[in-house]
């Protein structure tokens, strides 16, 4: 075994959190994120957690103080994102941007996403959400957060994945996020390492 080779199977395994961005009924987030989310924990780099924001209520304004139960909700999401050592975001387009539960979820939080690295899956019609995640690009970079350059991207989503919730054309969905995810396993590490050795001050 080389150096290299010695180095990586002796680093734990990173923790990535993958969310689903829409709370929508009749979303189709779930079946993209738990494919992606499959594929991913075939890894022995990485530990998946599937974090729904369709599970968390969340505010409906910043400035409102959360109540007592929305305040614990929150915070069980707000632990989960703590501890996780890099995101993969799973968004639709929504009239060329994102959802607003998504935008929610980050602009109630600040430290957990600084200096980590977040990937992302994106679905919808012709463009396949990919107006979505430009914009995403910008909302992480404010906060601190390192996007990385490949994306899993679904369009057409609905006509993609079969009844099984298993996509049409696997080979090049698994190309896709194999080549997303080695970005950010390695964007995790570097990151993850600096942290330890000098906590990110922004």
């Amino acid at each position: 075994m080389n150096v290299d080779a010695a180095t990586t199977a002796s680093r734990p395994p990173l923790r990535v959190a993958v969310i689903i961005g829409s709370n929508r009924q009749g979303r189709f987030g779930p079946t993209a994120a738990r494919w992606f989310a499959s594929h991913a924990e075939l890894r022995d780099d990485l530990t998946v957690d599937l974090v729904d924001l369709a599970d968390t209520p969340l505010p409906t304004a910043l400035t409102s103080e959360p109540t007592a139960e929305l305040a614990q909700a929150l915070g069980g999401l707000t632990g989960r994102l703590d501890l996780a050592d890099a995101f993969v975001v799973v968004t639709p387009e929504y009239n060329h941007s994102y959802p607003a539960s998504l935008k929610t979820a980050i602009d109630w939080h600040f430290t957990q996403w600084q200096a980590k690295p977040v990937g992302f899956v994106s679905y919808g019609g012709l463009s396949g959400g990919l107006r979505a995640v430009e914009h995403l690009r910008q909302v992480f970079a404010e906060l601190h957060a390192v996007t990385v350059r490949e994306t899993v991207s679904f369009h057409g989503a609905w006509a993609r994945f079969g009844p099984d919730g298993q996509p049409k054309d696997p080979d090049g969905c698994t190309t896709a996020a194999t080549a997303m995810l080695d970005q950010l396993v390695w964007w995790g590490d570097a990151l993850r390492d600096a942290r330890t050795r000098s906590p990110y001050r922004g």
